[in-house]
């Protein structure tokens, strides 16, 4: 079912291309959506897998820290090395035909693999952690089968003591058998999961631990596997990542890396020209899916919600209903499909089960307004929990009670707030969060999070600016306008506890 609803966009088209090798987009955008398609499908000549870091991973990085005093770029070392040995399962179990033994370098290396592995290797980070925490062992094992195989190599002596050395004799043995092979296809090895900080995980561990892993995703495409010549099929890394994480990844020359070999998932519309989007259009293929007829692009869509927004002048001869959808969501897949999913319980929780279509009152249900705005919530304290304690999680949410329900205000009401704010941390000796430094500070960071947007007065009609939609190539990390008036996100003010009028009865 996923092959046939995943729509495929222009980004996917971008992601093909060999000189890509990190995929960008906020939470729910669909980046290991994209992974999994390409991963599922073959899709224009990739055999891809994906790779999930998981805490178990970040814990045996922070083990490996203290036992050997690692620095960034042993860091770096050793990803190399992990992600040479899971490529090289990939090749070994996805290229056609196992036509990749008569390679005798590459032959030598999966054998002795095999070995280290007892014939049992599970091609995931966590055993392939194993390789690079018994050094000595590994490199001991390729070099033997190296002999084995024939090859002149000097008489080297592994220890644990010389781990650093051990790597760099691994490293070298994969890059020798990975230039030796013919490929037939590209392959593409998908690195998601950094998304998420494990709890109990120091931060500036976790940031040494993904740096390490951004830096070797960087070289092994660039300096590796972009120069092996006389193959047909292509390897590359990818690296599925937050915007915000991107960011800290501290990356050289990091603007030309998000212009040249990056893809940024964007869902961005207008009211006025959504039809055509690809958001609208997943959401009504996935709609679509298993309807006893084929339908034209956005049919299912006005068959299920047949009914224009309010305050919209709709200039077409279709229902304007897909915009009340997109006030609610901050233009992502996922969001999109929760609506979905809330309608759904909400119609059935009412003993509704056989109504098939719905209308502007159920997205007005304080039920559905209720749930959709937890869900949004809980978004925003992921993002904001990956950086920040629980305990200034909560006084993030005690500032909003300082706006006094109002959920559209302009800039000195926002700096009186903050001030009331001040004074209440002080008054009740309470620690000041370290997001909460000056009030442009602040208010930066709840545009960062699309809790809060600005708006622009022009000569024809407002301008609203978003965070999610203000982000671009070129502008990654947009900043929002001081001096402005601004409004809480649609979605969020029923959690936040503001703006109760909306929520009553309009004549």
């Amino acid at each position: 079912m996923f092959n046939q609803i995943f729509l495929r966009t222009p980004d996917l088209e971008k992601l093909c291309e060999s000189r890509n090798y990190f995929l960008i987009g906020e939470k729910g955008t669909g980046k290991t959506a994209y992974a999994v398609y390409l991963s599922n499908t073959g899709y224009k000549n990739n055999l891809s897998s994906i790779k999930y870091l998981r805490e178990t991973e970040y814990r045996k990085f922070v083990a490996l820290k203290k036992a050997k005093h690692l620095t960034l770029s042993d860091y770096t070392n050793i990803w190399k090395v992990l992600l040479y040995l899971l490529m090289a399962r990939q090749v070994k179990d996805k290229e056609v035909g196992s036509a990749i033994e008569k390679f005798f370098k590459f032959r030598n290396l999966s054998n002795a693999i095999d070995a280290y592995y007892k014939d049992a290797f599970n091609p995931e980070i966590i055993y392939a952690m194993q390789f690079v925490e018994e050094s000595s062992i590994a490199a001991k094992i390729l070099s033997d089968f190296a002999n084995i195989g024939g090859e002149a190599k000097d008489t080297v002596t592994f220890t644990e003591s010389r781990f650093q050395i051990n790597l760099m004799y691994i490293q070298k043995e994969f890059e020798e058998a990975f230039s030796s092979i013919k490929l037939s296809q590209d392959h593409i090895l998908f690195v998601d999961g950094i998304d998420i900080r494990p709890t109990g995980i120091d931060y500036n561990d976790y940031l040494d631990c993904i740096k390490g892993l951004a830096n070797a995703v960087w070289s092994i495409n660039t300096d590796f596997f972009a120069n092996i010549r006389d193959s047909k099929g292509r390897m590359r890394v990818v690296l599925l990542v937050r915007p915000d994480i991107f960011n800290s990844l501290g990356l050289q020359n990091q603007n030309s890396k998000l212009r040249d070999n990056s893809v940024v998932l964007t869902w961005n519309t207008t009211y006025t020209e959504y039809r055509t989007s690809p958001l609208f259009l997943m959401i009504d293929k996935l709609l679509s899916f298993e309807q006893p007829k084929k339908l034209n692009a956005g049919q299912t869509w006005d068959y299920y919600f047949p009914f224009d927004a309010r305050n919209i002048t709709s200039e077409q001869e279709f229902a304007s209903s897909f915009i009340v959808a997109l006030r609610y969501s901050l233009y992502r897949p996922r969001d999109l499909m929760t609506i979905l999913e809330i309608l759904r319980e909400d119609v059935l929780e009412q003993g509704g089960g056989t109504r098939l279509v719905f209308g502007e009152a159920d997205f007005r249900n304080p039920a559905f307004i209720r749930k959709l705005s937890d869900y949004l919530m809980g978004e925003v304290k992921d993002q904001l929990m990956f950086y920040h304690s629980a305990e200034e999680y909560e006084l993030f949410l005690k500032f909003f009670q300082f706006l006094n329900g109002k959920f559209k205000f302009t800039y000195d009401e926002y700096i009186e707030s903050f001030e009331s704010f001040e004074k209440f941390l002080k008054k009740n000796s309470l620690p000041t969060p370290s997001f909460f430094t000056t009030p442009d500070n602040f208010l930066q960071f709840l545009y960062e999070l699309n809790v809060v947007c600005y708006i622009v007065d022009t000569y024809r009609e407002p301008f609203f600016g978003w965070c999610f939609r203000d982000r671009t190539l070129s502008n990654i990390a947009p900043k929002i306008k001081t001096e402005a008036r601004y409004e809480i996100h649609y979605g969020l003010r029923k959690a936040l506890d503001l703006g109760r009028s909306l929520f009553q009865k309009t004549s």
